[in-house]
């Protein structure tokens, strides 16, 4: 998040693309209705009827799939009316005319047609926006995870930059991360590409540094992600895998295939605090403390580190992750010299810049926000005030829309987009282990219009088949307009009617994020 999260109260305008953000934030979707409450205009744009829009001035039902259009659309009447910032673009910004080269091809009766939206509506969200002082907009996977995931993202910031709504307070580009360190995991390098604090396995000084500190000779190449670790398994590329604290063989796209892929492992490895379905095709399962029994730091989404505190000892055999972590690499040969949590988050402060000005004495008083590089400096609850990461001026990225990869034909009539519900937490590792919530919400089912319902003879509560070109499952059938005719919707939380043996593993070309928000299947009666 560019902003912090208290921030959303003091909103005149909020503007949610792509999040369900009561179900899957409740504490964030709380706040927004706080803001709501007094006096702020919501604007949801979102493929479901989900609860926010109860609370929503505006409510753009879009198709699943037209995030971008949509944007360009936005910015389209904003741009054409004279609502944008005309100061914030000339003095802080660069390549607006390659942005209104393709925003000019998206007036608003145009993408009123590709999003399914009604154009009045369209453009109040617009002028909202646009003439609000202080409006955020906050996205979640509902933007990312599409096989043009990277330029929705890009379209969010075009629109916050052409108006003037990037390092302002309550205001900003604010994504929402899925769990409680997410942005803390990618701060640490868990990405495949990058060492702590986004430097670059490809710069060679970035390279030197950690060579130097850790001793060892380091790869020239990013890695893998999941998803390209799945083909190189399939290729013999690649033959162990080791799993931490993660479910791919129910969270990853196109399940039967990663299935048949992780069989062909000479050795699976995973990590975690209970079996899980991958654990339990695992040839060696290492059991790993939780939150509650471990000391350590974790990030949350406004970048504000906090630490947390061993409650309870782990049970039988656990340990935590980094005395796992310590161990095995002893094992393979190499003396790692930190000693506890505390001595790894000072190497951390010292190799991370924007972390440099973080201890465990000084998050015993107080959680700043990274960028924090000094132990003096206050930390940063807005960024790129007065300046970019990448100098004075932002840079446009403008993008044409790009229908999904699959769309429906006569085999395959339905579009299915896929999320979260309230009750359940990813892949229900732990939330699927309590009686009262698989009491309120204990299996699959699929969201239906009820003019589908109707043409297939389907009535509410019926066991149905929900199919796609990758595989099939058996869930009840939910009737309601929620969803608009011709799409449907399955949680993705559950084993028994797994949503993504259906999904789609097509990748976003730059983040390589699979195109789970939408793909073509077909309902049947059972």
């Amino acid at each position: 998040m560019t902003n912090s999260i208290a921030e959303v109260v003091d909103a005149d305008v909020v503007l949610v693309l792509g999040s369900n953000t009561t179900e899957a934030h409740p504490v964030i979707g709380a706040q927004i209705r706080q803001a709501v409450k007094r006096g702020a205009k919501l604007v949801v744009a979102e493929p479901r009827e989900i609860p926010l829009v109860e609370d929503a001035h505006i409510f753009l039902k879009i198709k699943p799939g037209t995030n971008i259009a949509l944007l360009n659309g936005l910015m389209h009447v904003i741009i054409s009316e004279g609502l944008y910032d005309r100061d914030y673009v000339e003095n802080r910004t660069e390549g607006f005319e390659d942005l209104w080269e393709v925003v000019q091809d998206y007036p608003p009766e145009k993408v009123a047609e590709i999003c399914g939206v009604d154009v009045e509506d369209l453009k109040e969200a617009a002028r909202l926006y646009a003439q609000a002082d202080k409006a955020p907009i906050f996205y979640a996977m509902g933007v990312t995870q599409h096989s043009t995931g990277t330029a929705g993202v890009m379209s969010i910031s075009n629109l916050a930059l052409l108006c003037g709504k990037v390092g302002k307070y309550g205001c900003g580009v604010n994504p929402l991360r899925g769990q409680n360190n997410v942005q803390g995991a990618c701060d640490m390098g868990c990405l495949p590409g990058d060492y702590t604090g986004y430097q670059k396995v490809a710069n060679p000084e970035a390279r030197a540094k950690f060579e130097r500190a850790w001793g060892v000779k380091l790869p020239e190449k990013p890695g893998l992600t999941v998803t390209e670790a799945v083909k190189a398994i399939e290729d013999g590329r690649v033959r162990c895998l080791f799993v931490m604290g993660e479910n791919p063989l129910l969270s990853d796209p196109n399940l039967n295939h990663t299935e048949e892929a992780f069989r062909k492992l000479d050795l699976l490895i995973v990590q975690d605090i209970f079996l899980t379905e991958t654990a339990e095709l695992a040839h060696v399962v290492l059991p790993a403390a939780c939150f509650a029994e471990k000391e350590g730091t974790f990030t949350n989404t406004e970048r504000r580190v906090q630490r947390i505190r061993r409650a309870v000892s782990p049970p039988g055999e656990a340990r935590t992750d980094w005395e796992i972590l310590d161990e095995l690499m002893r094992r393979l040969g190499y003396e790692n010299n930190l000693g506890s949590p505390e001595e790894t988050l000072r190497e951390i402060a010292s190799l991370t810049p924007s972390y440099g000005g973080f201890s465990f004495q000084r998050l015993d008083r107080e959680q700043p926000q990274w960028p924090c590089p000094t132990p003096d400096h206050p930390g940063t609850p807005i960024l790129h005030v007065g300046r970019f990461s990448r100098g004075e001026r932002a840079l446009f990225k403008p993008a044409h829309y790009v229908p999904p990869a699959e769309q429906p034909d006569e085999e395959y009539p339905l579009l299915l987009t896929t999320g979260r519900i309230l009750y359940h937490y990813h892949t229900r590792t732990m939330t699927g282990r309590n009686a009262e919530l698989n009491r309120i919400a204990g299996r699959s089912f699929v969201e239906i219009n009820p003019a589908d319902a109707e043409r297939l003879g389907l009535q509410q509560g019926a066991r149905v088949k929900v199919k796609s070109r990758r595989g099939e499952v058996v869930v009840d059938a939910v009737v309601t307009d929620r969803v608009d005719e011709g799409v449907i919707f399955i949680p993705f939380h559950f084993a028994d009617g797994a949503a993504n043996r259906l999904t789609n593993d097509a990748l976003d070309p730059i983040a390589k994020i699979p195109e789970y928000k939408v793909c073509a299947a077909r309902v049947e009666r059972c």
